[in-house]
C-alpha cells in the first residue's frame, strides 16, 4: 500500500513518523522522506519495551511519572459512521456512554447464566460492540458466525439469542417460505393454511392485548372497545386449536432448525413488517431496536413483555424523545409524524474535529437529530393500543424522502418492503426524484424469475434463460401486485444483474443499500429510463 501512495503521501501529507503494520521495510521501493521515520510493527513493541524497562530502572524517574485519571466523560472510542449518503464522520463515544448501554440492555435481553448468543455483525460496529460488552458483563457464551455459515451455525449452536440486521431475518424467512414452496402439494397447502391461520390468530391476539399501533390521538368509547375486544377474543379462541395443531406439525421443525430459543435481537436497519409477523405466528420472538451509532447505539427497543409488533419500542432508560416538524422544527403530539430528536447519557461527545457537523445534530439542550421519520404512539386507556402508549415507530431516513415533479413526498422504503415480499425481486431501490413518476432499480432473483417463467409457459420447460423483456413483465406484473394498495406506483424499472454487495461499495457493513451510490452508479441508465 505505501509504495503505491508513497510519492504523493510524502508531497501532499505533514507526518512524523509511518508504521507498517505488516511487512517488513526491506520491502518498501523507495525510503522516501528522510525525515519521517518508518517503524514496523514489531519495531514499535520493541521500542515500548525499552521505554518501560528504562522507566523501571530510573528511581527518579518513577518519582515523577504521573498515570493519568480517566473519567467516565472522557473519550473511549472513535467510530467511523459508515454512512449511507456523505462522508464518515468520527463518533466521539465516552466511558459513560458505553456504560449506559451495558447497564441498561438487560432489560430488552434478560440474559441469564447458561444463555448462548450468536452473532455475525463486524465487532467493531457500534451495535455489535455494545451487544458484546452487554455480554461480556453478564458472563455468558457468545459465538461468532458469518453469513455463509448461519444455517449451519444455528442449528449446531441452537443460540438462546440471535444478535443481527434486518436482513438476516429476512434471508431466514425466504429460506423458509423456499422450503415450504418445494414440498410436495398437501404439505405446501398443509403449511400455508396453517400459516394463515396462525397469522390471523396473533392479529385477534395483538387486539384484545391491546398491542396495536393507532396515530389516533382521541381514544374509541368504551363499549365500541369492549365489543372490539370481545370478537377479537371469540375469534382467536376459534383459530387457537388449528394454531395450536400447527405449532406441534411445522413450527417445532422450524425452531429445531434455526434455534433461536428465546429472541432474535433485529437492529442497524428497518424490519420488514410482513417479516415481523411471520415469526410472531410461528412463534419466533424477534425484538426490533433502534439507535445510531451517535447514541453508542441503543436508544428504543422492544421488550418481550410489550413486543407490540411494527415499532422499535419504548425508549430504554433514561432516554427522552420528541417528535419535531422538519421546517419549523416545532415539538408535535403523539400520533404526528416527523422528525424524531433524541436525549440521554448515550449520546455522543460530538464529531471528532468536525465541530460544524456535530452543531447540525446536536443543539444546546442536548437533543440529537436523528434525522429519521417516526412517530410516538398516544396514550389510550381503552382500545386496541392500551398497552402500546408511548412506543417509537420509525418510518424511514428524512433524507430518503423522494420528491416527484409534481411536488408529491414519497417515502421510498414502504414500496420497497412491499416489492420484496415478492420472491422474483432479490432488492431493489425505488427512484424518481424530481421526475415526475417513480422508478426501480432491481436486482432480480435469477432462479426464482425461471421458475416463474416456466410455470407461466413464457419459456421452455427446458430453457435455462428468459429474455430481458420477458424478466421485466414478469416483474412487473409482480410490482402491480405487492405494491397495489400504496397510492404512488412504480412506472419504469432498470433491470441490473450485479447485486448490491458490501464488496462493491453498494451496501453498508450492517447491510443497507447505499441508494446514493446506486443512483450515482446507474446514474447513465437510469437517465435513459425517464427519456
Amino acid at each position: 500500500m505505501l509504495n503505491r501512495i508513497a510519492k504523493l503521501f510524502y508531497l501532499k501529507a505533514s507526518m512524523r513518523f509511518i508504521i507498517l503494520l505488516w511487512g517488513e521495510k526491506s520491502g518498501l521501493v523507495s525510503e522516501g522522506d528522510k525525515e519521517v521515520p518508518v517503524f514496523t510493527f514489531t519495531e514499535v513493541i520493541h521500542l515500548g519495551q525499552e521505554s518501560r524497562r528504562v522507566l523501571f530502572d530510573s528511581l527518579d524517574t518513577r518519582k515523577h511519572y504521573m498515570y493519568e485519571a480517566i473519567k467516565s466523560d472522557d473519550i473511549a472510542t472513535l467510530v467511523y459512521t459508515s454512512g449511507t449518503t456523505g462522508n464518515p464522520k468520527g463518533v466521539m463515544l465516552t466511558h459513560q456512554n458505553l456504560l449506559h448501554q451495558i447497564k441498561n440492555l438487560g432489560d430488552i435481553v434478560p440474559a441469564e447464566v447458561g444463555d448462548r448468543f450468536l452473532s455475525m455483525l463486524p465487532s467493531w460496529h457500534a451495535y455489535e460492540r455494545a451487544c458484546e460488552y452487554f455480554i461480556f458483563s453478564c458472563g455468558v457464551e457468545q459465538v461468532y458466525t458469518t453469513v455463509r455459515n448461519l444455517k449451519e451455525d444455528l442449528g449446531h449452536y441452537q443460540p438462546h439469542y440471535l444478535i443481527s440486521v434486518p436482513l438476516v431475518y429476512e434471508t431466514l424467512y425466504s429460506g423458509i417460505q423456499k422450503q415450504i414452496s418445494t414440498s410436495s402439494l398437501v404439505r405446501k397447502l398443509v403449511a400455508l393454511t396453517f400459516i394463515r391461520v396462525s397469522l390471523r390468530y396473533m392479529e385477534c391476539k395483538r387486539i384484545y392485548e391491546g398491542k396495536c399501533l393507532t396515530k389516533d390521538q382521541k381514544p374509541p368509547s368504551y363499549l365500541h372497545s369492549i365489543l372490539d375486544w370481545l370478537w377479537a377474543r371469540v375469534v382467536a379462541t376459534i383459530l387457537f386449536p388449528v394454531h395450536l395443531l400447527a405449532k406441534i406439525l411445522v413450527y417445532h421443525k422450524i425452531h429445531s432448525a434455526i434455534g433461536i430459543s428465546k429472541a432474535g435481537v433485529s437492529g442497524g436497519g428497518s424490519l420488514s413488517s410482513h417479516v415481523d409477523r411471520f415469526f410472531e405466528a410461528i412463534g419466533v420472538n424477534v425484538q426490533n431496536g433502534y439507535g445510531l451509532t451517535e447514541t453508542s447505539p441503543v436508544i428504543a427497543a422492544r421488550r418481550l413483555s410489550y413486543n407490540v409488533i411494527g415499532s422499535v419500542g419504548h425508549p430504554i432508560k433514561h432516554t427522552e424523545f420528541k417528535v419535531v416538524d422538519s421546517e419549523t422544527d416545532e415539538v408535535l403530539p403523539p400520533g404526528s409524524k416527523g422528525i424524531l430528536k433524541v436525549r440521554g447519557p448515550q449520546l455522543m461527545k460530538g464529531y471528532y474535529k468536525n465541530p460544524s457537523a456535530t452543531n447540525q445534530v446536536l443543539d444546546r439542550d442536548g437533543w440529537l437529530n436523528t434525522g429519521d421519520i417516526g412517530w410516538i404512539v398516544p396514550h389510550h386507556s381503552t382500545g386496541r393500543s392500551r398497552n402500546s402508549s408511548g412506543v417509537i415507530v420509525v418510518d424511514g431516513r428524512a433524507k430518503d424522502t423522494i420528491v416527484l415533479s409534481t411536488g408529491e413526498n414519497v417515502e421510498p422504503g414502504e414500496l420497497e418492503e412491499a416489492a420484496m415480499r415478492s420472491s422474483l425481486i432479490h432488492q431493489i431501490v425505488v427512484i424518481g426524484q424530481d421526475k415526475r413518476r417513480l422508478g426501480a432499480v432491481i436486482v432480480p432473483n435469477k432462479e426464482e424469475v425461471l421458475k416463474a417463467a416456466r410455470e407461466s409457459s413464457i419459456i421452455d420447460s427446458n430453457s435455462s434463460d428468459a429474455s430481458q423483456e420477458k424478466v421485466t413483465s414478469l416483474i412487473y406484473k409482480e410490482l402491480r401486485t405487492w405494491t397495489s394498495e400504496s397510492p404512488f406506483q412504480i412506472g419504469p424499472v432498470l433491470l441490473v444483474n450485479d447485486p448490491f454487495t458490501i464488496d462493491n461499495g453498494l451496501m453498508t457493513p450492517t447491510m443497507k443499500i447505499r441508494r446514493d451510490k446506486v443512483v450515482a452508479q446507474y446514474g447513465d441508465q437510469i437517465e435513459n429510463l425517464y427519456k
